[in-house]
């Protein structure tokens, strides 16, 4: 009995998938640089249909459809191409944002023109994932931030920022 304890105890049906190594954001190109391998073992087999093998190639053009928190495994489901995702890569400069916005957060953005209203501000962009954040110019402070969002909500930032003369755009992390 004892022997044959051991030998199902040393019996070893787990797989090796890929998980995000940090948050990763809808909308982002996604390679096996942004995974990491992780040791999991199914209840029912037929589950690992549902994720990526890491012994096995991502798809050419792989992005996100939604985000995958940092630690999660990466289902299929949450893969798609540039086409699938269903969202753009949104560039803006941003005269205030917290230092702990960074990519995979959420945020608001305001946007306000001080040349027609200095105490008024309207939210442009509610809710939206920030792909890339990278650091602010040295030179001027401004911070470009790269955000994931729909079409409509890309056209919509570009007809507001036609209308203002001078905008102050600023961002709010939630």
């Amino acid at each position: 009995m004892v022997a044959g304890a051991r030998l199902l105890g040393a019996a070893d049906d787990s797989v090796t998938v890929w998980a995000a190594d940090d948050d990763l954001a809808a909308g982002a190109a996604v390679s096996a640089d942004d995974l990491e391998p992780r040791q999991v073992r199914f209840v029912d087999p037929s589950d690992l249909d549902r994720y990526y093998r890491a012994d096995q190639p991502l798809p050419a053009d792989a992005r996100l459809v939604r985000g995958v928190g940092d630690g999660e495994l990466v289902p299929r489901a949450a893969v798609g191409t540039s086409d699938a995702a269903g969202v753009l890569q949104l560039p803006i400069a941003v005269d205030l944002v917290p230092d702990s916005v960074d990519a995979g957060s959420v945020v608001t953005v305001y946007v306000r023109d001080t040349t027609r209203c200095t105490d008024c501000a309207g939210a442009a962009l509610e809710s939206v994932t920030v792909v890339d954040a990278p650091a602010a110019d040295e030179l001027t402070g401004v911070r470009q931030l790269v955000l994931a969002v729909e079409q409509d909500d890309a056209d919509g930032w570009f007809e507001l920022l036609a209308t203002l003369e001078a905008p102050v755009v600023t961002v709010v992390g939630s």
